[in-house]
């Protein structure tokens, strides 16, 4: 079965380009004023490069959506210009959305080793069926295509195999970092290029797009290597079974975790099904190391001594705090937590999440358990604070810079960093998503609009949730529903039956049997007035019982719930 993709973007007489394609531009399709869904085009000379496909986890308002990913109408009204999907690395914020948007674009897709096969172990989860043409590269690789070369350089980030990626044409390179920090302690496999960093800048940088989510932090990101210290220390110090949760994706964190366990003799559980892709597609390519001694099945915990063991856990799609808060409620289907459990949360809450997070840590102390916090340090960010963008800017030596991936203030604050780092105030161009950046006659600006905007996941529907249905679950998770059911006797419309109401979510009709009254008769009474006009009306009838009870019980309860009425004819 083909699902039908509605797109929420531009009406096309909106799309405003330039006829001409002797330009480059850049087109953030997602990544620019929210954390999540990274996707951006690169267009040399009419040639499209897309760089990452990434989608966003819904934020709170979204009720019952999944995921959300960018709009790809321009890319699908150009495919016959898209050369192909570039990713940097393997977290989903920059990869996740391929199930969807293969589907609507056939088109090659570039990729590091362990990127790759996260990418296809992920398409798999997401029941993808079709064919798929994944190319792998190695970071110093360097791609040929009519327009322009692609090249690629080692980052450092929370993820092994992490790229930044080089789309070089004739009027410099166009850089897009990924998510990138600077350890100075980093092991080898997480080390990034220093050298072909500065290689690149030497020979030309035209436009550089960097990583944003940590602007607003000052000096360094902290090092992986405290996290290591502090980790084994706390494994040390805990008594009990501990339970670590982290993102499924962060491979540098689930490392820390198993050599910890290693020096403490404890052995390691793995819960969840994301947690479980990546930790086997990770160990069976080489990227992660452990020893296969210490590792057993989540069944097999209850065989060993709680000091012997460790639970390493994630939730839906990789989020952790949703898995510990059924944990400590008691309805996790493999693991409770109970009293002397140490708890550590190895993880950021994603946005909007920390009240979640706090309640969560509440009733994990509730159960009994404690949680690692204070002088431990269990979690550092993967992106890089200001000195970092700083030390990016002064490799790359970019004529014009373009923040992405943040927020808006995050974005913000990367332009201030690049003016601290000396560039041009009118050379640093903040953009939104949609915007058509054009790089022309040694200007760059704002050329125009495509469609941009959040295509909406929900089960297996793709873009059939919009905001109409958004509006409508919030208003039944606000006020509830009252449903008014009348059968009418078709000869004469006269009412067989009913009326009969019901509430879900609005008021308990026991205790509320007289405003349940109320709304019955006045609902005969518009029926039977109806009937008795030279005319009836279905829709007026319906509209006229919906006024009338909206009015009623907003007086008597300024409540509003969604009122739906049905009316049947025997």
């Amino acid at each position: 079965m083909v699902t039908t993709i509605v797109l929420y973007g531009f009406f096309k007489e909106d799309i405003l380009l330039p006829k001409d394609n002797n330009s480059i531009k850049i087109i953030p399709l997602g990544g620019q004023g929210e954390l999540g869904k990274n996707m951006y085009a690169a267009e040399v000379y009419g040639d499209i490069f897309v760089m990452d496909a990434g989608l966003m986890f819904p934020e709170e308002e979204m009720l019952g959506i999944d995921a959300v990913i960018p709009d790809i109408t321009y890319l699908m009204e150009n495919r016959e210009r898209v050369q192909g999907i570039f990713l940097s690395h393997g977290h989903e914020d920059h990869m996740g959305a391929l199930a969807y948007i293969l589907r609507y674009l056939n088109v090659p897709v570039y990729g590091t080793r362990l990127t790759t096969q996260l990418a296809k172990a992920k398409l798999l989860e997401d029941n993808y069926k079709a064919s798929a043409e994944f190319i792998e590269v190695d970071p110093h690789d360097r791609l040929s295509f009519s327009k322009a070369d692609v090249s690629f350089f080692r980052t450092n980030h929370s993820i092994p195999d992490s790229v930044g990626i080089v789309i070089h044409t004739a009027e410099g390179a166009i850089v897009y970092t990924g998510d990138f920090k600077f350890d100075q302690a980093a092991v080898d496999l997480y080390k990034p290029d220093i050298g072909t960093m500065a290689k690149i800048g030497e020979q030309g940088v035209l436009c550089l797009l960097s990583d944003s989510a940590g602007a607003e932090n000052p000096g360094y990101t902290p090092s992986e290597a405290i996290v290591a210290k502090d980790m084994a220390d706390a494994f040390y110090n805990a008594s009990g079974r501990i339970i670590v949760v982290c993102f499924a994706s962060n491979l540098n964190r689930i490392q820390h975790v198993f050599n910890a366990a290693a020096l403490t003799r404890r052995k390691v559980a793995v819960a969840g099904k994301s947690l479980e892709r990546v930790y086997e597609t990770a160990l069976t390519t080489g990227y992660l190391k452990v020893d296969e001694d210490i590792i057993i099945p989540i069944s097999e915990i209850n065989q060993y001594p709680d000091d012997e063991i460790v639970i390493l856990s994630t939730g839906h799609q990789g989020e952790p705090i949703t898995a510990l808060q059924k944990m400590a409620k008691q309805t996790h289907k493999q693991v409770h937590i109970k009293a002397g459990d140490t708890v550590l949360i190895a993880a950021s809450p994603l946005k909007g999440g920390e009240v979640i997070l706090y309640k969560t840590i509440d009733l994990v102390y509730r159960a009994g358990a404690h949680v690692v916090s204070g002088r431990y340090r269990v979690h550092v960010s993967g992106h890089g604070s200001q000195e970092e963008l700083k030390m990016m800017i002064n490799l790359m030596k970019p004529k014009y810079l373009i923040p992405v991936h943040g927020e808006y203030r995050h974005l913000t604050a990367h332009a201030k960093v690049g003016v601290s780092a000396n560039l041009a105030k009118e050379n640093i161009m903040i953009a939104e998503k949609g915007d058509v950046i054009e790089i022309k006659n040694d200007k760059i600006r704002i050329s125009g609009k495509v469609p941009a905007g959040n295509i909406l996941i929900d089960g297996s529907g793709v873009g059939d949730v919009g905001n109409i249905v958004l509006r409508d679950r919030r208003l039944l998770s606000q006020d509830g529903i009252l449903i008014v059911v009348v059968t009418l006797n078709r000869r004469d419309k006269s009412i067989a039956a009913g009326p009969e109401i019901i509430s879900r979510g609005f008021v308990y009709v026991r205790e509320s049997e007289k405003l349940m009254d109320e709304s019955a008769s006045q609902v005969t009474e518009i029926v039977k007035k109806a009937a008795s006009g030279p005319a009836f009306d279905w829709s007026t009838l319906k509209q006229d019982i919906r006024d009338s009870l909206n009015q009623y019980l907003f007086e008597k309860t300024k409540r509003r719930p969604m009122i739906m009425p049905i009316i049947m004819e025997i």
